[in-house]
């Protein structure tokens, strides 16, 4: 993986702060040896990336995304995302989590990136009636569609991590996740929370693999593929 660069967005999140946590050690998961990590903020990171290595942060406005900041692009982690409540309408969210990652998709595709990482979630259906699940479903369709040689799909369930945010509803899920996950067996499985830093490594690792078309990762594959780096 060396001479490559990789982008992050989403980096000031849980998942996306811990991928470029995971890039920038130099101990990191097989694959994650970027010359280069750039990532794009909406507002700077008050430090956040200070004293890791080749990390390029740029503050931008993702209503005016250029194609000059996806210069150079090899690989692509997309970990945008918010709440409903937290954006204020369902636009919003929309907004963020489709509208924003599928352009970046679009200009990283078109700067010559070949590899796209993206975060989406358990259940995600384009064709779901529940609004959240049918927006991610609606993400990875159009992503798909820009035709990376390489597509990685995470689909956690509860991630597990300190947030900056308060999230009072996940930590409900987490508590009671944690107490009947040892009943999610089988097809529940996909259900069970899972750390964000396993996500996050487990991207890491299935972007360095390579492997040509779409390939969906949920929980038992997640913690597969983390645990192999």
């Amino acid at each position: 993986m060396g001479n490559r660069c990789a982008l992050v967005v989403g980096a000031t999140g849980l998942v996306g702060g811990h991928v470029v946590q995971e890039l920038a050690h130099p101990s990191g998961p097989p694959g994650s040896e970027h010359d280069r990590i750039v990532v794009l903020v909406r507002r700077p990171s008050g430090g956040a990336f200070t004293g890791k290595a080749d990390v390029d942060e740029k503050v931008v406005d993702f209503d005016r995304l250029d194609r000059a900041d996806f210069e150079g692009i090899d690989d692509v982690f997309a970990c945008l995302g918010t709440t409903i409540k937290v954006a204020g309408s369902q636009e919003a969210f929309r907004k963020v989590d489709h509208d924003y990652t599928v352009k970046v998709a679009e200009l990283a595709k078109a700067a010559g990136a070949t590899r796209f990482a993206l975060v989406s979630s358990v259940g995600a259906d384009a064709g779901s009636r529940n609004f959240y699940l049918r927006t991610k479903g609606e993400t990875e369709r159009d992503v798909e569609a820009i035709g990376f040689s390489t597509l990685i799909v995470a689909r956690p369930s509860v991630l597990v991590g300190t947030r900056h945010e308060s999230r009072p509803g996940e930590k409900i899920g987490i508590a009671v996740g944690r107490a009947v996950s040892f009943a999610m067996i089988g097809g529940l499985a996909k259900y069970r929370p899972i750390e964000a830093r396993v996500v996050a490594r487990a991207m890491i690792t299935a972007i360095a693999e390579g492997t040509a078309g779409k390939r969906v990762l949920l929980h038992d594959d997640l913690v597969e593929l983390a645990a192999a780096s």
